[in-house]
């Protein structure tokens, strides 16, 4: 900060305890910290006008391109132009369906087998049908 090194401001204290007082010190630094609170109120309200000036030139030049791309979009297709109507979309195909007589490739695997919907009584099982173990 300003390159005051902490041996120049222990420098500074002690030449205001000596030349100012004790009784007087708080008193002087109080009005100190004002003055300083007041330049950085300052410095932060120059930095904010800066910044909104500098954001609402930024807005503008945006603003402009915009305009310039809206009126390019506009000469390329103009509004009194006729455009033909969407097509209807096309009813979804079914899949025909399976017959016994299905090609290979649409012939269940063997490891998908049809599992039966679980009942009350059932127990859990182990995946892959794995022999239970007892708890001792």
């Amino acid at each position: 900060m300003f390159g005051i090194d902490s041996s120049e401001l222990l420098i500074v204290a002690v030449a205001a305890l000596i030349f100012i007082g004790p009784k007087d010190l708080p008193r002087v630094m109080m009005t100190v910290g004002r003055w300083v609170g007041r330049a950085r109120g300052y410095a932060r309200h120059f930095t904010a006008g800066i910044e909104n000036i500098v954001r609402e030139a930024e807005l503008e030049e945006m603003e402009k391109k915009w305009r310039e791309e809206n009126a390019r979009i506009m000469a390329q297709f103009p509004s009194t132009a006729s455009y033909p109507e969407p097509l209807a979309q096309p009813a979804p195909v079914e899949p025909p369906a399976m017959s016994d007589a299905a090609p290979p490739y649409m012939m269940p695997l063997p490891s998908e087998r049809p599992v039966a919907a679980p009942t009350a009584s059932d127990e859990p099982s182990l995946p892959l049908d794995l022999p239970k173990r007892e708890l001792p």
